[in-house]
């Protein structure tokens, strides 16, 4: 059993569960971000498990909901894990290329197999549409609703609904479902919990351990030459204390715009928010 499981474990033990804790706001002040910012719109928030406190950028739409792009990896790995598509993070992807013919844009390692794990990691479209095939439409309708994830519309027999519009999450829905997730109120396995904590995990920072999973795509579906979108989601795993989860959304005028930053900035708000508790 990992350290993560070991750690809530013990916290369910004692009692703890996140999003049943009251919850006050705290608001993070956009000044010092400023410059970085700049034009770009920018929601961000964060819940610490332990207390149940809310951090909230300055001026954050976070109630809009918006397309999850590839942050829906987070619960779609889960949904393939626990309804038994996927038997594990090595199960083999095969790409088809006459069925998922490559798009200009498709890096280099999205050309080839994959395996769960790695079509995580390299957040491949492909592999996660191929395994929508399989999950269904109304395994996915049922599922999302029951863990309120964003408006949990899925249309009928469709293989990109996170990808299309169609779906939209807000960024304090990521941070609901990440907190009743890790909370252990969705009744998901261990060994689905662990496989994520596997996959996302982002790096060691000075507070703790960094898991989160990246997600853009074009404001106008299509035009890849207009303005962006991206969020960075997850969790940061604290030594002897609950994490701490956060969505991070950014419009940007371009995809350049929102590449590294959606996750630099997250990080730099992460800070923050754990100077405060600290």
């Amino acid at each position: 059993m990992n350290a993560l499981v070991c750690r809530l474990g013990v916290l369910i033990a004692l009692g703890f569960s996140g999003s049943a804790l009251a919850q006050s706001e705290v608001e993070l002040d956009r000044a010092p971000h400023a410059e970085e910012i700049g034009d770009r719109q920018v929601s961000f928030m964060a819940r610490d498990l332990e207390t149940g406190t809310d951090y909230v950028l300055e001026a954050s739409a976070v109630d809009e909901r918006r397309t999850p792009w590839s942050t829906f990896k987070i619960p779609n790995l889960i949904i393939a894990l626990e309804s038994g598509v996927a038997e594990s993070l090595e199960m083999d992807l095969v790409w088809d290329p006459t069925r998922r013919p490559a798009s200009d844009f498709w890096p280099q390692d999205w050309r080839r197999d994959q395996t769960v794990r790695t079509a995580f990691e390299r957040s491949a479209a492909w592999a996660f549409r191929d395994l929508a095939v399989e999950i269904g439409t109304q395994t996915y309708r049922e599922t999302l609703s029951d863990w309120a994830y964003g408006d949990a519309d899925v249309a009928d027999g469709s293989d990109l609904f996170w990808l299309d519009h169609t779906l939209e999450v807000s960024p304090a829905e990521q941070v609901s479902f990440l907190d009743r997730l890790l909370s252990r109120e969705l009744d998901v396995s261990e060994t689905s919990l662990e496989a994520l904590e596997e996959v996302s995990f982002a790096g060691d920072r000075a507070d703790g351990a960094l898991h989160g999973k990246t997600g853009s795509g074009p404001v106008d579906l299509g035009n890849m030459q207009g303005r962006f979108e991206g969020w960075y989601v997850g969790y940061l795993v604290r030594q002897d204390r609950a994490p701490i989860v956060f969505a991070l959304h950014a419009e940007a005028l371009s995809y350049g715009g929102i590449r590294t930053f959606r996750r630099e900035m997250a990080e730099r708000l992460l800070s923050d928010v754990t100077a405060q508790i600290d």
